[in-house]
């Protein structure tokens, strides 16, 4: 079993912190969450507020690293997320990595409800961006994406994220990053397509209520996950868990 490193966030370098998420295989899929200490993915709604500046840096660390950042028309709705945009420092380290300066990012929905062709997450986007749909899904519905955005469309009423994750693959988008919200982490789950876990459990207690971080179909069996890292940072516990013994 590999040696676990127990640390302070602050007390480690840039450098150290990109080391530490360094992937262990070309392809590979890592879905980064946080949760409040008592199991709650959202308060008031919204993960938002049991984040903090604290694990941002390595949030900020997780999406320069990715070759694309898979996330749920939910999510993408409920925490409003913009074009997907890195700091000058970000962009710098990526193309010293030989990587283009931002991710692709994907946007994954079963039936577009909520999303317009005209939000800035599309039109405002760096790289052209990915829209991930079923590919029984109406071409009504589908076609004004198609002016802002690439069109995977695989599944029948669901998305099917096996095709889909081979299709971003095919794509040279290897290293994956998804950032929920928690249907989409369940389905990655449920297909068995998970191969890391980064969770960030903040020092709050929610109470009951709030979903957990992962719904949806329940998967085939428990997966065993091995702990690689716990970075405490302001009372955040930042733990990185890694899928079965890929390096030994």
């Amino acid at each position: 079993m590999a040696e676990v490193l127990y640390r302070k966030l602050d007390e480690l370098t840039e450098y150290e912190v990109y080391a530490a998420y360094a992937p262990p295989a070309p392809d590979w899929l890592r879905v980064n969450f946080v949760s409040s200490a008592d199991g709650a993915a959202a308060l008031e709604g919204l993960s938002g507020p049991l984040s903090g500046e604290e694990d941002k840096r390595v949030f900020k660390v997780l999406r320069a690293r990715c070759d694309v950042l898979l996330t749920g028309s939910g999510t993408v709705k409920a925490e409003g997320y913009g074009p997907l945009v890195l700091s000058p420092e970000r962009k710098a380290w990526r193309k010293a990595q030989g990587l283009p300066e931002v991710p692709v990012m994907a946007v994954a929905s079963r039936s577009l409800a909520g999303l317009d062709p005209a939000m800035g997450i599309f039109t405002l986007a760096p790289r052209r961006p990915i829209v991930v749909v079923p590919a029984d899904l109406p071409e009504t519905q589908v076609g004004p994406f198609r002016k802002v955005a690439d069109v995977i469309a695989v599944g029948t009423g669901e998305v099917d994220y096996p095709a889909a994750v081979e299709a971003l693959r095919e794509r040279g988008l290897r290293q994956i990053l998804c950032e929920g919200g928690p249907r989409v982490f369940g389905d990655l789950i449920a297909a068995d397509l998970v191969d890391e876990l980064d969770l960030t459990l903040s020092p709050l207690l929610v109470g009951a209520g709030p979903m957990r971080i992962a719904e949806g179909p329940e998967a085939p069996a428990a997966r065993p996950l091995e702990l690689r890292h716990v970075l405490e940072a302001g009372g955040n516990l930042i733990l990185r868990y890694l899928r079965g013994s890929v390096d030994e």
